[in-house]
């Protein structure tokens, strides 16, 4: 993998996010065919230098606070949702290695705040996928002085692209611990990615792993990603300005529309209120998941709005308002958390 340009050492000012922006934007629809790394969104974002920003100072990053973290991913979603997908998987690893030993921190986060290599993460098998099923879908039993990993990552965004894999894996005796697998490693197999009803090009994948031995173990990691949290409410509210601003754009030539778009600007506005008094205050699990709610059932919305603003030539594939109608419906199923599912399918049904 070629390495990307050092990003600056500081965070990012406004017009570095501008420029960051127009880069993500002119090849957006390149991205989502060929997906970041191809089309070169992910040498843009590195260039930036925001993905030291996610980064602890004392392991050359930038370490920006949580609210301009998702304000950053908001940004980057309302220009390209495949590239933010990625950077979120991207990001949500680096956390996990973040809480590791300081060996490990090291190690591996230089060169990640460098965008020198690529990581993801694959925990659904221990936040929301396959749940129901009654042994772990991975498991890590003790081999000696290390660990062996057995079984299967459901879903891995950009395994295909990544030079390492963050995992989480159960124990037989219950405890939950994760896991840094180089990528290729004995015994690990990439499957081929996903063809989604959207965002195929973020080479979603399922990983499984048969006796793989793991190249550093995060044990206790507290802050590691929980399903729904506020990263996945801040690409939702950017995929729906995204829509806004393709109805306002329609709003041109049909006054009528201005304000439905302004409307909608408003409910983002307030929603993007929202998460950040969680970001900067925190916030219970329960008016967490509301927040997700309403910010799925605001994205959807604003996508069907944005499909009927565009009209037939809205239908059409490869038409901006399109491919954000079916990028809308994956916040339904994305670290969907249970009483957020439960919630949507009750209004989808009409029950109180």
């Amino acid at each position: 993998m070629e390495p990307m340009i050092i990003p600056r050492s500081a965070p990012p000012d406004a017009n570095t996010l501008a420029d960051m922006a127009a880069a993500l934007r002119a090849v957006a629809a390149r991205t989502a065919v060929e997906g970041p790394w191809s089309s070169g969104a992910m040498h843009a974002l590195a260039e930036s230098g925001v993905l030291a920003a996610f980064v602890p100072a004392d392991v050359g990053g930038s370490a920006a606070d949580e609210w301009p973290l998702l304000e950053l991913l908001t940004t980057v979603a309302e220009e390209c949702l495949t590239t933010a997908l990625v950077m979120s998987q991207w990001a949500a690893a680096v956390r996990i290695i973040a809480t590791a030993a300081a060996d490990v921190r090291r190690r591996y986060l230089p060169p990640l705040a460098r965008g020198e290599s690529f990581t993801t993460v694959g925990v659904s098998q221990i936040t929301t996928s396959r749940q129901h099923v009654g042994k772990p879908v991975l498991a890590a039993t003790r081999d000696g002085d290390a660990w062996r990993l057995d079984g299967l990552c459901p879903w891995v965004t950009g395994a295909d692209e990544a030079d390492t894999i963050v995992t989480g894996a159960a124990t037989a005796a219950g405890e939950r611990l994760f896991f840094v697998v180089p990528v290729p490693a004995a015994g690990l197999s990439i499957e081929p990615p996903m063809e989604m009803l959207a965002l195929s090009a973020s080479r979603t994948s399922a990983v499984r792993l048969e006796s793989v031995r793991p190249a550093a173990v995060i044990v206790a990691a507290a802050d590691a990603p929980r399903s729904g949290g506020l990263a996945t409410t801040a690409l939702a509210l950017g995929a729906t300005r995204a829509a806004v601003g393709l109805i306002a754009a329609e709003g041109d030539t049909r006054p009528h529309l201005r304000t439905i778009a302004e409307s909608l600007a408003a409910e983002a506005a307030a929603l993007t209120g929202r998460l950040r008094e969680a970001a900067v205050n925190g916030i219970e699990i329960a008016a967490r998941d509301r927040l997700r709610g309403d910010a799925n059932g605001l994205v959807t919305r604003a996508a069907q709005a944005a499909l009927t603003a565009a009209k037939g030539a809205g239908f059409v594939r490869g038409h901006p308002a399109e491919r954000l109608a079916r990028e809308s419906l994956f916040f339904l199923v994305w670290s969907c958390p249970p009483a957020v599912a439960t919630s949507l399918l009750c209004e989808l049904a009409h029950i109180d």
